[in-house]
């Protein structure tokens, strides 16, 4: 699944390609994503109108538009976003495609069909039942912080890696990024969270921001399908310490990485760096 990075690298490679230009019509398939898809509402806010705005916000693109609207499109798991030639040949899982006022159209293609289109009215972010009022702070915002983990985590048992998965409390990192930046902050992923000290939060945080920054910067992770907008794949997997590497060599001890699950996902680390001590500098 797309994480905090991929969607950022597409959301940089598209943001200077559609800017300004004109939505002349929309064009959707017949088969339903995660929620359906909401043709009303695409006529309605999305068709006519120009695309002024291009964010993320955790695993979401948000696509403002001239009329205030906002197109909101979540990847899922397979999701991809490219642009191409309005006279080329459609594939058979682009389940969306914006006509552009420039002879282009921005598809979105979604194999497993997980991910979801989703239309935010004017003025519909300030009535607190949209599709983003439930998400945590972004990785980098100040919000993220020592203090509000620790208390956060006051009393509670959960693994310190599913805290980390949980969007509800901060957004972005999923499965692969958390795997790495517990190796990093030399964490067991299992470790119970209310054990943890400001200091260790601390170094969670920074270890967060790092190996987001450094993934973003190499375009991404490709584990499996994961292109960026212009259909090149990202490389940070060749960077990877302990994700996917089961039974290999640690790269700091050499002891094998181990691999178990948690909360039904692929769980990676090193036995001996992470035994809930710190690591070295």
């Amino acid at each position: 699944m797309p994480e905090l990075p991929e969607v950022e690298v597409i959301c940089q490679g598209l943001k200077p390609r559609i800017l300004n230009k004109r939505v002349t019509s929309v064009i959707c398939s017949a088969k339903q994503l995660r929620l359906p898809i909401p043709y009303a509402e695409l006529t309605n806010w999305i068709t006519n109108a120009v695309i002024t705005g291009l964010k993320r916000r955790g695993k979401y693109l948000l696509f403002e538009m001239s009329n205030l609207a906002t197109l909101l499109i979540h990847l899922g798991m397979s999701g991809k976003l490219g642009l191409f030639p309005t006279d080329s040949l459609r594939q058979k899982h682009d389940h969306l495609a914006l006509v552009l006022d420039n002879g282009l159209e921005l598809r979105f293609n979604d194999t497993r069909r997980f991910g979801a289109i989703q239309v935010v009215e004017p003025d519909g972010f300030t009535t607190g039942h949209h599709p983003l009022a439930e998400l945590g702070p972004e990785p980098f915002w100040p919000e993220f912080s020592s203090s509000y983990l620790l208390e956060l985590a006051d009393g509670r048992k959960q693994p310190v890696k599913n805290l980390l998965m949980d969007s509800r409390v901060v957004v972005g990192i999923g499965n692969i990024y958390a795997s790495e930046i517990l190796f990093s902050a030399g964490l067991n992923p299992a470790t119970p969270i209310a054990r943890l000290t400001q200091g260790q939060w601390q170094t969670i945080i920074d270890a967060s921001r790092n190996i987001l920054t450094q993934a973003i910067a190499c375009g991404g992770s490709t584990i499996a399908d994961y292109v960026n907008s212009n259909g090149q794949p990202g490389y940070f997997q060749n960077e990877l310490k302990v994700y996917g590497r089961k039974d290999l060599p640690c790269l700091r001890c050499t002891t094998p990485i181990l691999k178990t699950v948690m909360a039904g996902r692929a769980t990676y680390h090193c036995p001996c760096c992470q035994s809930g001590s710190l690591p070295k500098p």
